[in-house]
């Protein structure tokens, strides 16, 4: 049999997990996640980390593998994904990749750009000058010293704080514009690779979504979130679930607005998935 990666890909709360296990058991396989919060061991609540069941049930990779003090991006998760790929295909002949980042499964079959390591203290910088003057701040200063990235980037991406704070300290950290180091070939990987894409009809998604907000909340998303506000400035935590709630921790907001951002941060977040997800060829639909 020709060394095979099946991935699954889809918005959250699609039922991803389920169904790649399902599919992995059936292959004698393991699984690595593509999902670039899943993979900080402090995060677990927040990020929909499997359950200790679903872990047992199939090996995962890229699940609690790195501290949130580490520096994770596509670039890690390529060269991680190839290693443990090429251990696990000799092993089974086959794998199952799951997730719902776009760009780390992008990365792990095209390839990355090898953009220069950037200085710690300019990703900080950003960080806290994005805390103090928030998002129209960030998008200012990508106008003003990426214009060119600016220009290309879809409305999306243009509210997408990770995105453009990467984008920032590149520019910041090498004089460069992001798109010079985004030109590359794409590179052909010693293995076939078939993709699934898995999909629901958008009110029964924003349905499960809400459902699934609440009951984070119920499993003490709240008080995983409270443990975690001393790393607030880090990038791992720049994300939908925790910086909801600081203005309610701050006694500006309250607990059911939180959560009601939540949800709504949530449900754009599977929109922007299904949009990036929906521009590739290759996805099989079910």
């Amino acid at each position: 049999m020709t060394p095979t990666v099946y991935i699954v890909v889809g918005p959250t709360a699609v039922g991803k997990t389920k169904y790649a296990i399902e599919l992995a058991q059936k292959l004698k396989t393991e699984i690595i996640s593509a999902d670039a919060r899943q993979c900080y061991q402090e995060l677990n609540i927040g990020v929909a980390r499997p359950s200790p069941e679903e872990l047992a049930a199939v090996p995962h990779h890229f699940i609690a593998s790195h501290s949130i003090q580490e520096t994770v991006n596509a670039g890690v998760f390529e060269q991680y994904a190839l290693a443990k790929t090429e251990t696990l295909l000799a092993q089974y002949g086959s794998v199952v990749m799951v997730g719902g980042t776009g760009l780390y499964i992008k990365a792990f079959v095209e390839g990355m750009d090898q953009i220069p390591s950037i200085d710690p203290a300019i990703r900080l910088q950003i960080q806290e000058a994005l805390s103090l003057n928030g998002m129209d701040w960030l998008q200012t200063q990508i106008q003003k010293l990426d214009p060119a990235y600016w220009a290309i980037a879809n409305q999306g991406e243009q509210q997408n704080t990770q995105r453009l704070a990467r984008a920032l300290e590149v520019v910041i950290g090498t004089g460069q514009s992001i798109l010079d180091f985004q030109q590359q070939q794409k590179k052909t990987r010693p293995f076939n690779i078939q993709k699934m894409g898995l999909e629901l009809p958008r009110e029964q998604l924003y349905d499960r979504i809400n459902q699934r907000v609440l009951q984070m909340v119920d499993a003490g998303l709240e008080e995983e979130v409270k443990t975690l506000l001393p790393q607030f400035h880090l990038n791992a935590l720049q994300t939908v679930g925790y910086q909801e709630w600081l203005p309610y921790f701050e006694g500006n907001q309250s607990k059911e607005a939180a959560i009601q951002a939540i949800q709504q941060h949530t449900r754009h977040y599977a929109k922007r998935q299904m949009t990036w997800f929906k521009k590739e060829v290759d996805i099989q639909w079910t």
